[in-house]
């Protein structure tokens, strides 16, 4: 059985092949987005001319120690290409949860201004329906009235916990910001299931990430794979 980093590894590497000079770049959060900012910085400090725009302070702390020059969007309302990892994704659409991490909406908010979203995974992380093994799916909530968005959550069926840190205090993202970890079981209808829940308020955002992907990229002991939402893949 390969070594899951190594798969992790393999995946953010064949990601590079998207990477074009001059370009204006997203990073994503999580083990696997890790490994591709330091497979981004290792063509940095070759002569690679990009600026990036992280999506939570832990990625951009990554990138300056690595020397990724990084910017925002006051200066760049556009992404090129985002790069980011993925906790779920559905084989038939690419449609994906994300956010267990804790960044979703910095990582919605990227995606949503990217040209192009690669998603890079191990093999694992492709199901038949998102949220069949019960996995949840983050919310992320504003803090005041936490409890009254719990209770909406659950008038749409799902079972809300509110997420703890180690400490035992509820987790804060970087936006201040509340995350519901809600198991919904399996999600036919990924895309009216995400309307629903940002219908409610006090839902700042969702994990669901629904018609975002431009190419997931899976490895897995057989190879690298690049999967296409037209059902087209290489390895």
């Amino acid at each position: 059985m390969a070594d899951r980093d190594q798969l992790k590894r393999a995946a953010a590497e064949q990601a590079l092949d998207f990477v074009e000079g001059g370009m204006v770049l997203g990073l994503g959060t999580g083990s696997t987005a890790a490994f591709f900012v330091a497979a981004l910085a290792a063509r940095v400090a070759k002569g690679l001319a990009i600026v990036a725009i992280p999506t939570s302070e832990r990625t951009a702390a990554q990138a300056r120690q690595l020397g990724i020059p990084l910017a925002s969007f006051a200066e760049h309302r556009r992404i090129d290409v985002a790069v980011d990892g993925a906790d779920e994704v559905r084989r038939t659409t690419l449609d994906l949860i994300k956010g267990r991490g804790g960044a979703l909406l910095r990582e919605k908010i990227v995606a949503a201004a990217s040209s192009r979203f690669i998603v890079i995974v191990d093999h694992d992380k492709l199901v038949d329906r998102l949220g069949e093994d019960d996995g949840p799916l983050p919310v992320e909530v504003a803090q005041f009235g936490w409890q009254a968005t719990a209770a909406a959550l659950e008038g749409l069926g799902a079972r809300p916990e509110l997420r703890r840190a180690d400490s035992g205090q509820p987790f804060v993202t970087d936006g201040g910001n509340f995350i519901l970890d809600c198991r919904f079981g399996a999600i036919d209808d990924p895309l009216e299931t995400e309307r629903r829940i940002n219908s409610i308020v006090g839902v700042v955002e969702n994990g669901l990430f629904v018609g975002r992907s431009s190419a997931v990229i899976v490895a897995s002991q057989d190879g690298v794979e690049v999967l296409t939402p037209s059902g087209t893949g290489q390895r």
